[in-house]
């Protein structure tokens, strides 16, 4: 199992530089977790994408039910306490801590194409 990020979730659906790469993955391990916050964060990248008109709303739907089914039963809740902990000692946004603690308290890997800088990049790949 890997925690993915946002992002990396995007770019499977998305084509970016980072697209390829996310495929490679995804052909390496197919369990990919993350927490709850990854729709909401997903569902504003889809937004972003038909206000500049790249993709169609009918795109963005299927692009969500695909990641939505891909993530089936591997969705997490976290808890508010520990990501505020994290978000305190690394100085990473409490989106990115999400994802961190996720990676921490099950002992897998984080993947990310982001440039997070915390006291805990031991976690992402």
């Amino acid at each position: 199992m890997i925690i993915a990020d946002t992002n990396t979730i995007a770019y499977l659906y998305l084509p970016s530089n980072y697209s390829a790469d996310c495929e490679k993955v995804l052909s390496i391990d197919s369990d990919w977790a993350a927490p709850i916050l990854w729709r909401s964060e997903l569902r504003n990248i889809l937004a972003v994408y038909m206000r500049r008109e790249l993709i169609s709303l009918v795109d963005a739907i299927e692009i969500q039910q695909q990641a939505e089914l891909l993530l089936n039963g591997s969705e997490y809740e976290v808890d508010s306490l520990s990501i505020l902990k994290i978000a305190h000692d690394s100085g990473c946004s409490a989106y990115d801590c999400e994802f961190i603690y996720l990676a921490q308290s099950t002992g897998t890997k984080l993947v990310t194409a982001d440039k997070i800088t915390c006291s805990n990049s031991d976690t992402r790949e």
